[in-house]
């Protein structure tokens, strides 16, 4: 693997309500480490903060606890460094297709012909090509999720920071582009944090697997990807794997339902195979 790209150092993150003054911890002494070039999914119940923690990644939120690096780097605010991309495309419905991928290096003040070309570029990789002039509403869900995929490469970044992109996609069509992803992904070489629901989707695309705790949110445990791609959903290897981190996932679960939450801090990161 790689040197480091991404440090998240001991992070935390409370949110104060304005009428009253309650505080939610959403997350809590979260510390994970990503190499360049690494693709990593995160996992957990529902509220556990993957979300918060890709924002404090992204600079869109601050921690209230703690520090995060990007190549040594302090992230203390968005960045065209990190990349970010929704389930709901978020695309300008008034441009096309070159017009919304060319939107970053608009904003970058890259000059007309060459981020024109950038865009061309960012559409092709991502097999867009002769939908260039198109707008959003004469795009299918997985064409949609190209355009923002392409959009989030076309600044170039460092890191692409993706939350449940294919979440509101069917069951082909999240197929197609979990393929798409990986092909991208092996071509540019770019670091990937990735939050799924799916447990079978985390297996199938990353390096590794970080199943967090229910809120506030810290690494429960870290699973280790070993075998090549292309992956087999069938395969052996990959079944078990899946149970492993399904069963780590009931066991938080059941602590929800029981009410047997642990406290801040006296849950350890694991490293397992």
């Amino acid at each position: 693997m790689n040197g480091v790209k991404l440090v998240i150092d001991r992070v935390g993150k409370t949110f104060l309500e304005k009428k009253g003054g309650k505080s939610t911890v959403a997350l809590h002494d979260f510390s994970l480490e990503i190499a360049d070039g690494e693709f990593v999914c995160l996992v957990g119940p529902s509220g556990c903060g993957k979300t918060t923690l890709l924002k404090l990644v992204a600079g869109l939120e601050q921690a209230s606890s703690g520090s995060i690096y990007l190549d040594d780097n302090p992230v203390t605010g968005p960045s065209r460094e990190r990349g970010l991309v929704f389930q709901d495309f978020a695309l300008f419905p008034w441009r096309d297709v070159r017009g919304n991928v060319a939107f970053g290096p608009e904003v970058l003040k890259v000059p007309p012909a060459e981020r024109m070309r950038i865009a061309e570029h960012c559409i092709d990789v991502v097999g867009l090509a002769d939908s260039i002039h198109k707008y959003p509403s004469e795009l299918s869900g997985g064409m949609k999720q190209r355009v923002a995929i392409a959009r989030a490469l076309a600044n170039n970044p460092e890191l692409l920071l993706m939350d449940e992109p294919f979440g509101s996609l069917d069951a082909q069509t999240r197929y197609q582009m979990q393929n798409e992803l990986l092909r991208i992904w092996q071509d540019n070489k770019k670091a990937v944090i990735f939050v799924t629901h799916s447990v079978e989707e985390a297996v199938y695309l990353s390096n590794r697997v970080v199943v967090m705790t229910n809120s506030p949110g810290m690494v429960k445990k870290i699973y280790n990807v070993d075998f090549p791609y292309p992956r087999s959903l069938s395969d052996h290897a990959f079944i078990v794997l899946r149970e492993k981190i399904t069963g780590c996932l009931s066991e938080e679960s059941e602590q929800i339902k029981n009410g047997l939450l642990l406290s801040p801090g006296n849950d350890k990161m694991q490293d397992v195979k």
